[in-house]
């Protein structure tokens, strides 16, 4: 089961992160939370691995109507998306909301996470698009 919505940019770690938070901020999400896995596993566990970010990402009246349908699913929130270095460029991977149906088995979430992942993919689309070339990137069976 795939778990995201993913877009391989052409940027640099530090270039790609601003413009993820850009294109994120364009669908109406905000950053609540920043994790960034790199500096936290070097102090924690002496490790060393890629530049790896983990952004919260919110979008008030999508969480607001999520919670309504169910309080459960703070547990599940916010939005995942990561943003990592590869060979070549830079990762972005979005959780996929549909998860917050496919976990829960209550389906009056699904127009919350039709519409979440809508939003998304036009936040990944964008960074495609406007900002830089991407190289495809299948998730679910579809070319990204």
């Amino acid at each position: 089961m795939d778990h995201g919505i993913a877009t391989t940019l052409d940027l640099p770690f530090a270039e790609a992160v601003e413009q993820v938070r850009a294109a994120l901020a364009e669908q109406g999400f905000g950053v609540l939370t920043e994790i960034d896995v790199r500096a936290t596993l070097r102090a924690k566990l002496d490790e060393e691995i890629e530049d790896y970010l983990i952004l919260g990402a919110c979008n008030p009246p999508l969480a607001h109507r999520a919670l309504a349908a169910d309080r459960h699913i703070g547990l599940l929130l916010p939005c995942n998306v990561v943003v990592r270095a590869v060979d070549g460029g830079t990762l972005v991977e979005a959780m996929d909301p549909q998860l917050l149906v496919r976990a829960t088995g209550k389906p009056e979430l699904a127009p919350v996470a039709d519409e979440a992942a809508a939003r998304l993919r036009a936040a990944l689309d964008s960074l495609a698009r406007e900002r830089t070339t991407t190289r495809p990137t299948t998730v679910d069976g579809d070319t990204r």
